[in-house]
């Protein structure tokens, strides 16, 4: 029995072993181009790693980068991100994130602009609705998802 016992536990340890570097061999790198001096970008950054994310910070800024990427300004935020072949730019939630890569739409990538209260790196005192948009190859967007504050009371307020 004791042998039977100590081969099962070997088995999960091993199982959970193996588990682990898979997850770990198919986690996406993402790099991110931000200001050193950031707090809200590295909250981001901790969002992305909590949510699988493998990701590379580049502490140079984002202009050239979302320029590059051919994002305009009046799409921009604080930090841009680059996942394969695409730009993802501000405060995009994950989950959003995840789901465009798995659809792999022809687009340049999608933007959170501005930095939307309660959204992931921007959660404090205050949650607004907010927008994600998909930046299409043109620079015309359309609505990806939408955000709305967790509180629905909170929402009510926010509308009236």
């Amino acid at each position: 029995m004791k042998k039977l016992v100590r081969n099962l536990l070997t088995g999960s340890i091993l199982i959970g072993a193996f588990s682990s570097v898979v997850a770990n061999a198919t986690a996406t790198t993402i790099d991110v181009y931000k200001s050193p001096t950031c707090k809200c970008c590295a909250k981001w950054v901790d969002h992305m790693r909590a949510n699988g994310f493998t990701v590379n910070t580049h502490d140079v800024g984002n202009k050239e980068v979302r320029e590059r990427a051919g994002i305009s300004t009046t799409l921009g935020s604080c930090h841009t991100a680059l996942v394969d072949g695409y730009a993802i730019e501000g405060h995009v939630p994950a989950q959003d994130i995840k789901r465009f890569l798995k659809e792999r739409p022809r687009a340049i990538g999608l933007t959170a602009p501005g930095m939307p209260h309660g959204s992931p790196g921007m959660e404090g005192a205050r949650s607004d609705p907010y927008d994600v948009l998909l930046i299409n190859k043109q620079g015309d967007t359309t609505v990806y998802s939408r955000h709305l504050p967790s509180d629905p009371k909170e929402s009510l307020m926010r509308l009236k």
